[in-house]
């Protein structure tokens, strides 16, 4: 079902909503960011969480009712504490929307309204997630306030998918220098900024500590220097993913003091692959995608390079837990 009828629907039912949550876990609760990231920066009126699911379950907000909305999502739709969250929203009496991959989930089955997303068949699919929660989260602001950049959105949404295949079909000779770069690296530190923080957080939770078992630390470049600066020194090893947008300052600040002290830094930019093609009011909603497609490369990458496969673990699905 397409985020405009669902939200046109909601909104026939329940004119008064007043709080939009955004609940998953690891990476599914990391690509609800852009959305959560757009919805918080535009509207005036909603209230914004973004949730990983057992913290809503246990701690549930207390606006969790009638007047919310709250969007979760699961790749498979079987990740047990996203599915009760679902469940616990629906019991409160919040409109839930579920964004998975499976339309016959246990998270399908526990929502009001579903969007099932492509995965395997190419790196745009792979990206469809964050898109269809982007796209919900335009939906809620542009039917409940107004917004008037809301046909600059429809335009960069269907320029997005060709975007992210363009921008992997030529990554993959930097992806390799990242990898014998970086192959050895005890500790890898990942930052970024606005809309494309949380990219950086799943590349170092997800791709560098849960598929390599590479120690890893991320953190937003806008407190780079109220903190972790204080552990640059050369040849240590940073990844940052720039924006293109109003967040650049921040990313460019940055990325001047890891040169000033020859950090091993690992620059990825937004900018080199087309974001900046987009309607000016609306890019930088889009590096996360963008990013995180080319990111998956250089993790194929570095998973070749250190003879380590993205799909090996030592607990996820062998062990109870």
């Amino acid at each position: 079902m397409e985020a405009k009828k669902i939200i046109s629907e909601i909104k026939k039912e329940a004119p008064d909503i007043k709080s939009v949550y955004y609940v998953g876990c690891g990476a599914s609760k990391a690509e609800l960011y852009p959305g959560k990231y757009f919805l918080e920066e535009n509207s005036k009126a909603l209230r914004i969480g973004h949730f990983t699911a057992n913290e809503f379950v246990h701690a549930t907000p207390a606006a969790v009712d009638s007047t919310a909305i709250v969007i979760t999502c699961s790749l498979g739709g079987n990740t047990p504490e996203t599915v009760a969250a679902s469940r616990l929203a629906m019991e409160k009496g919040a409109k839930v929307i579920a964004v998975t991959h499976k339309a016959d989930s246990p998270l399908a089955k526990n929502a009001d309204y579903v969007i099932v997303h492509g995965f395997e068949k190419s790196y745009a699919a792979k990206l469809e997630k964050m898109v269809n929660v982007l796209d919900l989260s335009v939906e809620i602001l542009n039917q409940y306030e107004g917004y008037e950049h809301y046909e600059d959105m429809q335009t960069a949404f269907g320029k997005i998918y060709g975007m992210i295949e363009n921008a992997v079909s030529f990554v993959v000779p930097a992806a390799k220098k990242f990898a014998e770069d970086y192959k050895d690296a005890p500790v890898v530190y990942v930052m970024s900024s606005g809309a494309t923080q949380c990219v950086a957080y799943t590349f170092s939770l997800c791709l560098m500590m849960e598929m390599q078992w590479i120690n890893s630390g991320c953190f937003h470049d806008g407190e780079f220097f109220h903190g972790p600066f204080e552990i640059v020194d050369k040849d240590v090893p940073f990844i940052l993913l720039m924006n293109e947008g109003r967040t650049r300052a921040l990313d460019a600040r940055a990325m001047e003091f890891l040169l000033r002290f020859q950090a091993k830094a690992t620059i990825v930019d937004g900018k080199d692959f087309g974001v900046g093609s987009l309607p000016p009011s609306v890019a930088e909603y889009f590096n996360p995608m963008v990013l995180s497609a080319v990111m998956r490369v250089y993790a194929e990458q570095i998973a070749i390079a250190r003879s380590h496969p993205l799909t090996m673990r030592r607990y996820m699905w062998k062990l109870e837990y």
